[in-house]
């Protein structure tokens, strides 16, 4: 029992997120090729923030800095959409989706832990992850170009 509030505080204490303002576009892009220098395979992103805070934007960015050559566009209305790079790129929206069950139902789940893969999430559903390795970054529009984009820093310190 001790041993689990130990884990809240450390978690508390340790894994506090890296606030990062990005200016315009190529900001957010560079923040993506940063963090996309410390993925191995097999993480997860979950992407958190209102619609048109830059997530489908920083998972552009993403995507580019993993030598994925094909157009990213929000997978909206089909839940998700792979791509090859130096790492696979599976981009999950949940927007539309009820609840984490229709996600299994499709399979899409099988994509989530494939050790030559980055899954990211925008509109996350799932309640846990049989991994250590997912990482919250959320966003926030402050203006037309600008946003404030807490990441974890274990993204961005590896």
């Amino acid at each position: 029992m001790y041993e689990y509030y130990i884990d809240i505080i450390f978690k508390m204490l340790y894994n506090k997120p890296m606030e990062i303002i990005t200016k315009n576009i190529e900001e957010t892009y560079n923040l993506a090729e940063k963090i996309a220098e410390n993925l191995s395979g097999g993480e997860i992103l979950l992407l958190n923030g209102d619609l048109g805070a830059g997530k489908t934007t920083f998972t552009k960015g993403l995507a580019k800095a993993l030598n994925v050559d094909d157009i990213i566009t929000s997978p909206t209305f089909t839940i998700m959409k792979e791509y090859e790079g130096r790492l696979n790129l599976y981009h999950f929206d949940m927007y539309r989706i009820g609840d984490a069950d229709e996600v299994y139902e499709l399979g899409f789940d099988d994509y989530l832990y494939d050790s030559n893969g980055v899954a990211v999430i925008e509109w996350n559903k799932f309640d846990s992850f049989e991994t250590d390795k997912v990482f919250t970054l959320n966003f926030y529009r402050i203006d037309d170009s600008t946003r404030r984009i807490e990441v974890d820093d274990r993204l961005i310190n590896r």
